[in-house]
C-alpha cells in the first residue's frame, strides 16, 4: 500500500465520522433533547442556583471561615 491509499482511508474514515455527526445533530430524535438545551439559556432558576452555588464556594468565603477557626 503506498502514501496514496491510505490517504484516501484516511479521508473516508473522516468522511463517515463527519456523516455520523451530522446525522446525530439532525436527527428527529435528538430534536427535543436540543431544544430544551436552546431553552435552557433563558430559564433563569437555572442562572440563580449556578450564581448561588459559585458564591458558596468561592475561595474567599472558604478562606474567611478558615480565618475564624
Amino acid at each position: 500500500m503506498d502514501y496514496g491509499t491510505y490517504r484516501g482511508i484516511y479521508t473516508l474514515i473522516l468522511l463517515v465520522l463527519f456523516l455520523g455527526i451530522v446525522y446525530f445533530a439532525y436527527s428527529k430524535n435528538r430534536k427535543d433533547d436540543f431544544e430544551d438545551i436552546g431553552a435552557s439559556i433563558l430559564d433563569d432558576e437555572d442562572i440563580k442556583k449556578d450564581v448561588n452555588s459559585e458564591i458558596d464556594n468561592s475561595p474567599r468565603k472558604k478562606e474567611s471561615s478558615n480565618d475564624n477557626d
